[in-house]
C-alpha cells in the first residue's frame, strides 16, 4: 500500500466525505469522523517508516594477490607446497610431473587425433614462460573424448627425459574436455642445423610482447599443424601440472620423435627464462604405454 503524508490523508478524507455526502444525503461531519474511525483501526494504513540514515557502503576485500613462486631459492619447486594450501599436492602428490619415461609397455596404441585449425593467436609473457594463447576450435581426440585446445608453453630445458636423455626444450600444449579433465601434449625440442628454423617458434618469436604481463595479438594466423612432428608416435601416462598447484588426473602424451629448431632459437628464449623446468618426479609405478 502506498503511504500517504498526514496533509494528503485529510485532503483525501474530505474529497471522499463530500462527494458521499452529495448521495447518501448524510452530514460530512458524520462521515468524517466515521472514516476517521476506520483508519484508526490497527493494519487499516501503513503507518512511515523511518528512513535509516544512508550507510556508506562497505569496501569490497581487496582482490587477492596471486602465490608468487618460481624456479630458484625460498619460491623454488621444493618450497611451493609450503607457498599456499592449493599447492599442497606439489609436495604429497603421488602422480606428479614430470618423470623419466623408462621401461614403457610397447603397445598398438590409438593414433592422437588431431584437429588443429590455423587461427589467431596471442603472445603473453607471464614470468614462468612464454604462454601463447590460441583461437577457439582446435583440438584433439583420445580415447573416446574430446580436449579443446587452451594454450601453449615453453619450458627450458624439456621437463620430460626419456630413458635419462633430456632435451633443449619443450613445448607443452593444453588442452581441457567438456568435464573438465586436462590433457596435455608435449613436443620436445632438440637443436638442429643453424639453416633450417622451425617455422611455427619463428612465428612466435617475431610476435613476442615488449612488456611482460601485456598480451601482444599476433600478426597473421598460426597452424599449430606445423610444430607436430611427421611421426605421431607417442608415450602416454597419468601425471599432473608441472606448476603450481600441480593438480593430478591430467593424461599426458609425449611425441616420441623430437622436433628441430636452431641454436638462435633457443638463445633467444634463453635470454628471457635460463631454466624454467620442474625437477623429475617420482615413477610411483604408474604404467607408462609407448606406441610400437
Amino acid at each position: 500500500m502506498r503511504i500517504r503524508t498526514p496533509r494528503l490523508v485529510a485532503a483525501l478524507l474530505s474529497l471522499a466525505c463530500a462527494a458521499h455526502a452529495q448521495e447518501t444525503q448524510e452530514p460530512v461531519e458524520v462521515l468524517r469522523q466515521r472514516l476517521s474511525e476506520r483508519l484508526a483501526t490497527p493494519g487499516a494504513v501503513n503507518p512511515p517508516k523511518p528512513v535509516p540514515r544512508g550507510r556508506a557502503a562497505a569496501p569490497k576485500p581487496a582482490a587477492k594477490p596471486p602465490v608468487r613462486w618460481g624456479y630458484a631459492g625460498d619460491i623454488g619447486p621444493d618450497r611451493w607446497a609450503e607457498l599456499a594450501p592449493e599447492f599442497r599436492q606439489c609436495g604429497v602428490g603421488t602422480r606428479q610431473s614430470p618423470i623419466d619415461i623408462r621401461e614403457g609397455v610397447a603397445v598398438d596404441q590409438e593414433a592422437i587425433a588431431f584437429d588443429y585449425k590455423p587461427g589467431s593467436f596471442s603472445v603473453l609473457d607471464n614470468g614462468h614462460t612464454i604462454n601463447v594463447q590460441v583461437a577457439a576450435g582446435s583440438g584433439l581426440t583420445i580415447m573416446g573424448r574430446r580436449y579443446e585446445l587452451v594454450d601453449f608453453r615453453f619450458h627450458r630445458p624439456g621437463e620430460v627425459r626419456v630413458e635419462g636423455r633430456q632435451f633443449d626444450m619443450a613445448v607443452h600444449l593444453m588442452h581441457r574436455d567438456a568435464q573438465g579433465r586436462q590433457a596435455i601434449v608435449a613436443v620436445l625440442l632438440e637443436r638442429g642445423p643453424d639453416d633450417q628454423p622451425q617455422p611455427l617458434i619463428g612465428q612466435v618469436w617475431g610476435n613476442l610482447p615488449l612488456e611482460r604481463g601485456e598480451a601482444l595479438q599476433g600478426q597473421g594466423e598460426l597452424d599449430l599443424n606445423r610444430l607436430l612432428p611427421a611421426e605421431r608416435g607417442y608415450y602416454t601416462f597419468m601425471g599432473s601440472l608441472t606448476t603450481p598447484p600441480c593438480t593430478e588426473g591430467v593424461l599426458w602424451m609425449v611425441m616420441r620423435q623430437p622436433v628441430r629448431l636452431t641454436a638462435q632459437q633457443i638463445a633467444v628464449f634463453a635470454r628471457l627464462y635460463p631454466m624454467n623446468a620442474r625437477p623429475l618426479q617420482a615413477g610411483s609405478g604408474r604404467l607408462i604405454k609407448q606406441s610400437q
